[in-house]
């Protein structure tokens, strides 16, 4: 088969797996190749398909996540290395960063801390973003500050980050500019894609009977580690505002929501 065929006939079996056949078949395709997308669909067309193409394809096809299996995953402005051990970055938790954007401006923080920081994506794209802000990320998985550690090193940010092994903010000392984090919040037995049940950490997805737990921990921690003009960003489930921005009220912060470009709640915005 040629790449174009190849591509064509991968699409058609991915479609019972996926609601990006084509996308998924294109992004197999440019790792087969250790190329880029654009790469592939302007030049490789008419090329033989590559051998490792087809076991990609089935990998795909036992709904292991794209991100797992390329070990790739852009987010913001930089690009992440993933692996099962860590939660696959997403754009929702992109409006993290927009709210803080929005606050500080290109001043930016001065101290960053990342609680569950995973492979290290909030962390990062925000001290990307302001290359005077120092950062901290913390988690309690071992394999996932592994992953951000070398994801840190591989975008030059390094010098800047730095990591612990620990649980939420246990231990640390504030104050902090602006606190991020993107917290389990799914119920317990809540209904999940496959390829998200099935394939990344329950640790990082679960958070109790009602998916409350961890802001019920995170609530005081983070109300004694920001600093009195610093700012939060909390990622939420999309029904969870209301209860979750309580909580953080009950520690003397104040709450607002900001909703991701689907129109969903996604980020309490967190103030003394």
């Amino acid at each position: 088969m040629t790449v174009s065929e190849a591509l064509a006939a991968a699409a058609a079996r991915l479609a019972a797996v996926s609601d990006t056949p084509r996308l998924d078949a294109e992004l197999l395709m440019a790792h087969a190749f250790d190329a880029s997308r654009d790469d592939v669909l302007l030049a490789r067309l008419a090329e033989p398909a590559p051998a490792a193409f087809e076991p990609l394809v089935r990998r795909r096809l036992a709904q292991e996540p794209i991100a797992y299996i390329t070990g790739r995953r852009a987010f913001w402005t930089i690009d992440l290395a993933v692996g099962p051990g860590v939660l696959i970055p997403r754009p929702d938790s992109e409006t993290l960063i927009e709210a803080a954007v929005a606050h500080f401006g290109r001043a930016g923080p001065g101290r960053v801390l990342d609680l569950g920081t995973g492979s290290g994506a909030l962390l990062l794209a925000a001290l990307d973003q302001w290359p005077g802000a120092l950062g901290h990320g913390r988690d309690a998985s071992a394999e996932a500050l592994a992953v951000a550690a070398g994801n840190a090193d591989r975008l030059g940010l390094a010098a800047r980050a730095s990591f612990s092994l620990g649980d939420w903010g246990e231990g640390l000392t504030g104050p902090f500019d602006l606190v991020l984090c993107n917290p389990p919040y799914v119920e317990e037995g809540a209904h999940l894609p496959p390829g998200v049940r099935d394939w990344e950490p329950a640790a990082a997805l679960y958070a109790g009977a009602d998916g409350l737990d961890d802001y019920r921990r995170l609530a005081p921690e983070i109300a004694r580690l920001l600093s009195p003009q610093g700012l939060a960003c909390v990622e939420i489930g999309a029904t969870q505002a209301t209860a979750a921005g309580a909580l953080f009220e009950a520690q003397g912060l104040g709450a607002s929501v900001r909703k991701d470009l689907a129109g969903r709640d996604r980020c309490l915005v967190l103030r003394r």
